[in-house]
């Protein structure tokens, strides 16, 4: 899977409001997924930090493109669980988030995340997240 197929899949697949946050896949393979989110005044929450919503939403989004690359194929995966914890305000020009696998069985897949700011590379928030594959 390249950057550019996995940009279509998630173009084509995600909720408008989702594809709102602007994510561009940076990097994907078998093993991970790279997502850069720009920062944005409507991404802001009081005091000018990115919003724990925005920020959930780029991991769940970037979590299930990995699976998507795990698995060699797009499906339409379904977040079971998803766990974000918050580290520190969100701040500067974009936030990447770097996603991986942790395990993939036949119906599961688990995979966690590091969100992190682009300018600074201060990690913002980690997540994890439980996947059902149909």
């Amino acid at each position: 899977m390249t950057p550019q197929s996995a940009q279509i899949i998630l173009d084509e697949n995600f909720a408008d409001w989702v594809k709102a946050l602007d994510l561009r896949v940076q990097a994907i393979d078998a093993d991970h997924a790279l997502i850069r989110m720009p920062l944005a005044d409507h991404l802001a929450r009081v005091g000018g930090i990115v919003s724990g919503q925005a920020l959930a939403a780029l991991a769940d989004t970037t979590m299930v493109l990995a699976a998507v690359a795990h698995a060699g194929e797009f499906k339409p995966f379904a977040t079971t669980d998803l766990h974000t914890q918050f580290l520190r305000p969100g701040v500067g020009t974009a936030i990447l988030c770097r996603a991986e696998v942790v395990r993939a069985g036949r119906a599961l897949v688990f995979a966690r995340c590091d969100m992190t700011e682009e300018d600074s590379g201060k990690k913002v928030a980690t997540a994890t997240a439980t996947f059902y594959a149909p």
